[in-house]
């Protein structure tokens, strides 16, 4: 399962989740206190929605279905000489994650995560 992720930083959480509810045609996957995503097969996507004094892009990413593949694609992106940084058994998101990052010329963060465990 690979999914691309999206991070939204919002201004009224309840507005952009109520927003998002019409515009995909579904639940939040996940509604707690200043934070909700939504978890879509179609089209395979994850938005996540942080509450936040401003709005704006907060980072981009793909979804992973197994700690493995974000291990491969660690050493991948080291071999390329791409600067990571690797957070295993972080708490994220409501969750236990193991997650690679990197950032693009233009600066935009990019994470290749896998969820261990929901929170």
């Amino acid at each position: 399962m690979h999914k691309t992720h999206i991070s939204l930083d919002v201004q009224d959480l309840d507005a952009s989740v109520a927003f998002y509810r019409r515009f995909f045609k579904a639940e939040p996957a996940k509604l707690k206190p200043g934070y909700a995503n939504f978890d879509l097969d179609d089209p395979p996507l994850k938005l996540a929605l942080n509450q936040s004094s401003s709005a704006g892009l907060s980072h981009l990413g793909v979804q992973v279905g197994d700690p493995e593949i974000v291990l491969a694609e660690l050493e991948r992106l080291k071999q390329s000489g791409t600067d990571t940084l690797a957070e295993m058994n972080t708490s994220c998101c409501h969750a236990l994650q193991d997650k690679v990052w990197v950032r693009d010329p233009d600066g935009h963060a990019w994470e290749v995560f896998t969820v261990k465990k929901d929170e």
